[in-house]
């Protein structure tokens, strides 16, 4: 249960040395490489089952519902608490998980069944991501909270490095039911540990807040209105809204057709992915070290400026190293950008709102960018790369243009 003195406890003692922290930091861990081991063992076995485009469809058709229904999720969130949401939509994407396992080992699915699986997990993911994202601002104190940030990064790159590997050695040893029941296992784990955290539940989801309790619309509209209103959370979520839809599109499919159309070949991708992972993950590792920026308003649009500027550059790299090189310097500028946001996200929205200006912030990210995967490769497809990481460059550099001309934003600063 919740505990009155998490944040003291955690006001005290730095974030990367609270046992309280490092408990919710193994769960969400645990929770990201078996994201990352599903995905692995969800492409192979559409794959397996139906032609290249077909598998496709089915590893994109959770983008769908996480878009439609996240701020639904973050109203959940803010009235129930993040804790017990990413614990009931744990168990449900746990549970999904071993059913395609099951079914797998039975008989032969097909894409639709499959495809059914990727539908309802990202249903639950439209609730389980506006939680998981809430949960750093009550474990810890505000002051703490870029640290916290800085150890989710880390935690992420983690997961991408070593779900990865682990999803086809789950394959290799037991077939893609195999792999899926791993997956199942490393969700399954962040339970207890979670469980075992001491989260601090806002007031208003206790009862204690000052706003009656209303309808599901009523609550997403007061939410919304609680960022229109407020003059340095209105233009931050406009401002990650853009950088995501600059973000995701050139550094997922774009950046695979980029090796394809420069002839680097896989390998020369996977050098390339590699230097993006180190950079992030060396930006949130000082982040986690250090703790407090000041002046995080300007660093942060300082850092997407240099990340903006990267990813035109990117297409113009002339050899794998140049590319590589140039992947790291976005990896450090994500990295750190992100986790400013984050973390500035989080302190200004106040616990009771923490929800559902999360999964507002989030939306064009984990939501609406992965719908543009089709128009971007077919962008490549006409103009080459280049032009188009241009042009999504420039949709990022309309973010930090938002951030710069915002006073109260330019100002923003952590808590000490």
């Amino acid at each position: 249960m919740p505990s009155p003195s998490a944040p003291d406890t955690a006001a005290v003692r730095p974030a990367h040395r609270d046992p309280n922290v490092l408990r919710w930091l193994g769960a969400y861990t645990s929770s990201a490489v078996g994201d990352t081991v599903y995905y692995v063992a969800l492409s192979w076995a559409a794959v397996q089952a139906g032609t290249p485009a077909q598998a496709g469809l089915v590893t994109a058709v959770s983008a769908v519902p996480r878009a439609l229904l996240m701020l639904g999720g973050g109203v959940v969130t803010d009235r129930y608490g993040p804790r017990p949401v990413v614990l009931g939509s744990s168990a449900v994407r746990c549970l999904l998980v071993v059913v395609a396992a099951a079914m797998l080992m039975v008989a032969d699915p097909g894409l639709w069944a499959l495809g059914g699986v990727a539908l309802l997990f990202g249903i639950v993911d439209a609730v389980f991501l506006p939680a998981a994202s809430a949960l750093p601002a009550l474990i810890t104190g505000r002051d703490q909270l870029a640290r916290v940030h800085g150890m989710r990064g880390l935690a992420t790159r983690l997961a991408t490095v070593f779900g990865g590997p682990l999803g086809g050695l789950g394959i290799a040893l037991g077939g893609t039911a195999g792999s899926f029941g791993l997956a199942a296992l490393l969700i399954g784990v962040s339970l207890p540990v979670l469980w075992a955290a001491r989260v601090d539940r806002p007031a208003a989801a206790t009862g204690g807040g000052q706003r009656p309790r209303g309808t599901a619309l009523a609550e997403l509209r007061d939410g919304l209105r609680h960022i229109a209103q407020d003059r340095v959370l209105r233009p931050l979520v406009l401002a990650m809204a853009l950088a995501d839809l600059g973000f995701v599109g050139p550094m997922n499919l774009g950046l695979t057709l980029l090796a394809r159309e420069k002839g680097w070949g896989s390998a020369g991708l996977g050098w390339v992915l590699a230097g993006f992972g180190v950079g992030a993950g060396a930006a949130s590792l000082l982040l986690a070290l250090r703790g407090r920026v000041p002046r995080a308003g300007p660093v942060m649009a300082v850092a997407e400026l240099v990340g903006c500027s990267a990813i035109a550059a990117l297409a113009h790299a002339p050899s794998v190293l140049a590319a590589t090189t140039v992947a790291l310097a976005i990896g450090l500028a994500a990295g750190l950008g992100g986790a400013l946001r984050g973390a500035l996200l989080q302190v200004t929205a106040g616990p009771a709102y923490v929800g559902r200006v999360t999964s507002a912030a989030t939306l064009v990210g984990f939501g609406v960018a992965p719908l543009t995967f089709p128009l971007v490769g077919a962008a490549v497809a006409r103009w080459s790369a280049g032009p188009v990481f241009a042009g999504c460059a420039a949709i990022c550099a309309l973010g930090v243009l938002v951030t710069l001309c915002s006073a109260p934003l330019r100002r923003a600063e952590l808590p000490r």
